[in-house]
């Protein structure tokens, strides 16, 4: 069965189609979310999240061929939300907390690999458009629809940020 059938019989309330379709992408969600959160237990919960909010929507999908995308970018919002909330509870933390956790992510970020380096001195638009573009395989077009951005943008962006990183990594 292809993916077109499986999205179809999952619009029509077919659970095991959704889990067909899950498994299909649970990898590439996963490894967007944790490039994008930097955690593993956020990515989890935010891919987890994702999943029942596309579950819970999949009949208000208009074509089956959408549903990478559709599912991206149910995922996009997912994380932005995670982050915000990352930074409020960072901002109501009181000065103790700040310089024991700035310490902590200095450790943490003392054993990242360069590539996670390389990502973390993107801004989080940059990384988003590159974690779209060479985790999750979508074009320009596919990410101007998740981000809200102009195909042109996208394309000048991620060029942007692959000669940044290759310039840290060189």
């Amino acid at each position: 069965m292809n993916e077109v059938e499986l999205v179809n019989k999952a619009k029509k309330g077919d659970k095991d189609a959704f889990c067909m379709l899950y498994s299909l992408y649970k990898d590439r969600l996963y490894r967007y979310a944790y490039y994008r959160l930097g955690n593993a237990q956020d990515a989890q919960d935010a891919v987890m999240d994702s999943i029942v909010s596309a579950y819970e929507q999949i009949v208000n999908l208009r074509r089956a061929q959408a549903f990478p995308s559709w599912i991206f970018k149910i995922l996009y919002s997912v994380c932005t939300t995670y982050i915000k909330h990352q930074i409020r509870q960072r901002e109501c933390e009181s000065i103790d907390n700040v310089k024991s956790t700035a310490n902590l992510y200095t450790v943490i970020d003392e054993s990242k690999t360069e590539l996670c380096q390389a990502l973390d001195m993107l801004s989080s638009e940059e990384r988003d458009i590159v974690l779209l573009s060479v985790e999750a395989g979508f074009t320009s077009r596919e990410i101007s629809k998740i981000t809200g951005l102009t195909a042109g943008s996208v394309r000048s962006k991620l060029s942007r940020s692959l000669s940044k990183m290759r310039e840290y990594l060189e």
